[in-house]
């Protein structure tokens, strides 16, 4: 009888509670090494190349690409090198969670799973014919898939009343799809949904992040016009010296550190349990950044300690590895103040939702050509809204408009920052 393993997705870290797949990367009956990647996820952080401990042959794959799986569920099952269970005899899964992979000599450690010792063994028996049932109280329903089982849930479908079109009457989503149609053919149009569009992943956690914020801070908005033509005018100088190129964001963040310096009440979280505010003693800077997957916030660690040449190279990396889908989860978090550039999609002012559980955001708006009184004439200047929102537990309204004074005055003479450094 083959020894099989069997691979459950890991605690990915950061508290979370599952992932979604993506794009498996190897198929049953493939030859896996150690610490071989074997499937891409997304979580509610990132996405995640997540590799096996184990090497062997892959005997089964468990959910398909765009289910959803809790941590600790069957990814997939690997025997010994040149074991497939031929015998036609069911084969004893070994425990869970990589428990071997010290044996196996895994390097590649996620948190639950990798070197340590496993507190206990599971061991599973699965039929000959690798057919998982999902049973109801009339029995068990021949459907494999959870996306399967998900999609009828969607539409209001009993498993129970179709006949699958597979092997043995398996359940296929295309059966689902067909009862779905139908079903909904039937339905009084008073009655009828418009379409469902499951939050999960990157999109349903920012959705809780911002209705938790929306319940808890009693947040309050001012905001600014400033002429941002000296600002430009510098970066122009400094992108002209023929070093790493400057962006008009990286001197926003280097303008908010500064500011954050001279208000660190805004650089701050609540406890309310203890009913104190905590003033936080780095600057952890978040910036917002729009993705083929959604909004997320990258964070730069220790950004009160950069140059603007460091805070524009860190924020090019973060910016890249956000697009490409490759930020970790710790990319993600720890944030304690937050930049959001919406001027990059030509709007001129928002009222920012605070990123909890931080204290404040600074919201920046499009650069664009208006007229502007300038040295006492009217003059067509390069104007930008500022916007602000901040915990009012933190502060008052003189503090916070302070801050968004400083950040404007330095908008329109950079050389303020001087004094700063």
């Amino acid at each position: 009888m083959a020894v099989v393993r069997e691979f459950t997705l890991p605690d990915l870290g950061e508290g979370l509670t599952g992932a979604e797949i993506v794009r498996w990367l190897v198929q049953v009956g493939d030859v896996v090494a150690v610490d071989q990647p074997v499937v891409e996820v997304e979580t509610a952080k990132a996405m995640v190349d997540v590799p096996c401990p184990y090497a062997g042959v892959v005997t089964a794959r468990f959910g398909e690409e765009g289910s959803e799986l809790p941590v600790g569920a069957p990814l997939l099952t690997v025997a010994d090198s040149g074991a497939s269970g031929a015998s036609g005899e069911p084969d004893a899964v070994e425990g869970s969670v990589g428990a071997e992979a010290e044996a196996e000599g895994s390097g590649n450690v996620l948190v639950g799973y990798g070197t340590a010792a496993p507190a206990e063994r599971r061991r599973r028996v699965r039929p000959a014919n690798g057919e998982v049932t999902a049973k109801t109280a009339e029995g068990p329903v021949p459907v494999i898939s959870p996306l399967v089982r998900r999609l009828a849930l969607q539409h209001g479908i009993d498993l129970r009343q179709l006949v699958g079109s597979g092997p043995e009457g398996l359940i296929l989503r295309a059966d689902v799809e067909r009862a779905a149609v139908s079903h909904t053919a039937a339905e009084p149009p008073g009655e009828r949904g418009g379409e469902r569009v499951p939050l999960r992943g990157v999109r349903g956690a920012v959705a809780d992040k911002l209705a938790r914020s929306r319940r808890e801070i009693p947040d309050a908005t001012c905001w600014v016009d400033a002429d941002a033509t000296a600002l430009l005018a510098a970066r122009t100088a400094m992108n002209a010296t023929g070093g790493p190129k400057i962006s008009v964001l990286a001197l926003l963040a280097r303008i908010c550190t500064a500011a954050l310096a001279r208000f660190p009440d805004l650089n701050a979280t609540v406890d309310m349990e203890r009913r104190e505010v905590v003033r936080l003693g780095e600057v952890h800077l978040g910036f917002a950044a729009q993705t083929d997957r959604g909004l997320v916030v990258p964070v730069v660690r220790d950004a009160h300690t950069r140059s603007v040449e460091g805070l524009a190279a860190e924020m090019a990396r973060l910016t890249e590895a956000a697009r490409a889908g490759t930020l970790s989860p710790s990319d993600l978090t720890g944030g304690t103040f937050t930049l959001n550039n919406y001027g990059v999609f030509g709007v001129d002012g928002s009222t920012p939702i605070i990123n909890h559980p931080e204290a404040a955001m600074l919201g920046v708006g499009r650069i664009a050509a208006k007229p502007w009184v300038h040295d006492g004439e009217l003059a067509v200047r390069q104007v930008v809204q500022l916007s602000f929102t901040f915990d009012h537990r933190v502060c008052d309204g003189g503090t916070a408009g302070g801050f968004l004074r400083y950040v404007a005055d330095c908008v329109e003479q950079p050389s303020v920052l001087l004094r700063a450094l």
